[in-house]
């Protein structure tokens, strides 16, 4: 796909005040020169710790670390691509891009086709639900419990019986067959193009920023030979295995509570929210895979063990099935995963239908730990009355035990697989330290779980803060802190020659590094400089980019700004000529080597004076 011009890219982030798109969701107030404040809107937090520098175009949590520019910001919170991104704040300010083919990106044109053409037939689909025709999904909706309220705030529509009364209505709206087929919403058969979609109650499928991208369809007539459940096939804005179902109503839940239900159908979907379980999802006629998992950690800030996420299963054979196929991706979450079964072996739609809302909410409070749940899937085959089968049992749930990823739980699930068995406890300790040790050397057991406490510890070092340094270093941080907030203001010969000297600090040192040779006149580059700093420090250096200047105003602020530069340069010369009488000292009074040194001594005296003049 062609990238946007990356001029354009700056341009339209020059133009844009990061201040007044995070102001549309947080409120911000002045928190000294040319910051402002606010309630971090990635964490929960009392007192408000996000700060953003419009002067920068730049943001940093001091509670959460989260830090980056407007675009980084929308990615996070609408959970876009970067073109992404980047489109909507140019179209926010009518300004034209341009990509690097010379013109309008093909790809993005023909992406923007398919949006417009689910987004009609959503429309249509959802008119089509009032005609005499529809009755029968509306009496089906009405048999599970929702009203007309509910099937419009989800959107769901009915698709007439025949062969293109969508497509008809389509097509006077300029839609053409090209276009309706690359959407997934008709079919090519002998006789011609034909709706996809017959005689069957419809629900949009949207993206996670609202956008429809397809559709999901039941049966609903006897005379229908298809299948039960009929999705939108593959296309270009419709991947299933990355599609959920309802994150786009539960996206921000999702986000602040660090909680997911993860449901089975469209209508249990339906049935959680309006129950008050407004976190649910369900995938779209496929398995629940690793690539919505990887959807999910990004919209839950999965980063942690203190999320959850719940699986509701049928009791039958699918369900198991389902739940041992997700228990093989839990790993892949950070977050404490359970799964609920429902009594009577009901969906979340049933339940609600036959027991109310409350049930629905008290199913969440009945979840047992994934670990267990498999256990006990894992026992059930084996006749615990018998030895053999407390043996076997135990040869088949230590694994399970074994594989959890925190030293913590295990002990106690090793106690819960021992009162299962009728065993004791040192017995079971010692075949699940034996499965320990049998897979210590594949490669599941060498690589750590994503966002797991074990990863974190390899990959992710400790964060450094400005708390976490010494006051012997204040200087040195304040004044990284007022070049990268103020340089642009700031005499560049003294800026760069204050930074050209190396730190005594090594956090604030690997923060200077990237600042030398930057072109501090340009627009962003101080946001570039943060983004440069190698971890652990990067963190660091979006406070001090983002932080309190220790200024009553921007005045104060550059002329204090201009002072600390000039304490650097002037400790440096300080330390060069400490070193220089050392050498005088140690060579002949008369010889050339002491004659050169003499000259140097009295060149870093000159410079000195003119520091100090310069005030």
């Amino acid at each position: 796909m062609p990238k946007i011009l990356q001029a354009d890219v700056d341009e339209v982030k020059a133009r844009t005040n990061i201040g007044d798109i995070i102001g549309e969701r947080v409120a911000l107030k002045s928190a000294g020169v040319g910051s402002l404040k606010g309630l971090c809107p990635f964490h929960d937090e009392r007192s408000p710790s996000f700060h953003v520098r419009p002067q920068v175009g730049f943001y940093h949590c001091f509670g959460c670390g989260e830090s980056g520019d407007v675009y980084s910001f929308l990615r996070a919170m609408d959970h876009v691509s970067f073109t992404e991104a980047v489109e909507r704040l140019a179209g926010r300010i009518g300004y034209a891009l341009h990509y690097e083919d010379g013109g309008a990106a093909p790809e993005t044109s023909g992406r923007t086709r398919l949006y417009a053409a689910n987004a009609a037939a959503a429309e249509y689909f959802r008119g089509q639900l009032a005609s005499a025709e529809a009755d029968i999904a509306r009496r089906f909706l009405g048999e599970r419990g929702f009203d007309a309220g509910a099937a419009a705030n989800f959107g769901v529509g009915y698709a007439p019986k025949g062969w293109s009364n969508m497509r008809d209505a389509l097509k006077s709206q300029g839609f053409s067959d090209e276009d309706l087929s690359a959407a997934g919403l008709v079919s090519q058969g002998q006789r011609g193009v034909y709706d996809r979609f017959r005689g069957r109650a419809v629900w949009p499928i949207r993206d996670v920023t609202g956008q429809v991208i397809g559709f999901g369809a039941r049966k609903l007539h006897d005379d229908d030979q298809g299948p039960k459940y009929l999705n939108t096939p593959e296309t270009p804005i419709y991947r299933k295995a990355q599609v959920l179902y309802g994150l786009d109503l539960a996206k921000r839940d999702i986000s602040r509570d660090h909680r997911v239900v993860v449901v089975e159908g469209y209508t249990d979907v339906m049935a959680c929210h309006l129950a008050g379980i407004t976190t649910a999802i369900a995938s779209c006629g496929t398995a629940f895979g690793s690539d919505h998992i990887t959807v999910l950690r990004r919209v839950m800030g999965d980063d942690s063990a203190a999320g959850e996420v719940v699986f509701t299963f049928d009791p039958d054979a699918a369900g198991q099935k389902a739940a041992l196929r997700a228990f093989a991706d839990e790993k892949r979450f950070a977050a404490q995963t359970y799964v609920a079964v429902a009594p009577g072996g009901l969906d979340p739609c049933d339940l609600r239908l036959q027991r109310g809302d409350g049930a629905v909410r008290a199913l969440m409070e009945t979840k047992v730990p994934m670990f267990e749940f498999v256990i006990d899937q894992r026992l059930a085959g084996f006749d615990l009355s018998t030895v053999e089968g407390r043996a076997g049992g135990l040869r088949s749930a230590a694994p399970i035990v074994a594989d959890i990823r925190d030293p913590a739980l295990r002990p106690g699930y090793e106690r819960v697989l021992a009162r299962r068995l009728g065993l004791d406890l040192p017995e079971v300790h010692a075949a699940v330290e034996r499965a320990v040790r049998s897979g210590a050397n594949t490669p599941a057991a060498r690589e750590p779980a994503p966002g797991s406490a074990d990863q974190a510890s390899h990959e992710a070092p400790a964060r450094v803060s400005i708390a976490s340094l010494p006051r012997s270093s204040d200087m040195e941080r304040q004044a990284l802190m007022g070049f990268l907030q103020f340089a642009h203001r700031l005499d560049p010969e003294l800026v760069a020659r204050a930074v050209a000297i190396p730190l005594r600090h090594p956090a604030l040192e690997a923060v200077r590094q990237s600042i030398v040779g930057a072109d501090m006149s340009r627009p962003g580059w101080s946001t570039d400089a943060v983004n440069a700093v190698r971890e652990p420090y990067r963190s660091l250096a979006a406070e001090l980019l983002t932080g309190d200047f220790p200024a009553r105003d921007d005045v104060h602020a550059v002329a204090s700004s201009t002072d600390l530069a000039r304490r650097i340069v002037t400790r440096e010369l300080d330390r060069e000529k400490a070193e220089l009488r050392g050498a005088i000292q140690r060579v002949r009074p008369e010889s050339e080597e002491a004659r050169a040194l003499n000259v140097r001594m009295r060149d870093l005296e000159v410079q000195r004076r003119r520091l100090i003049d310069d005030q």
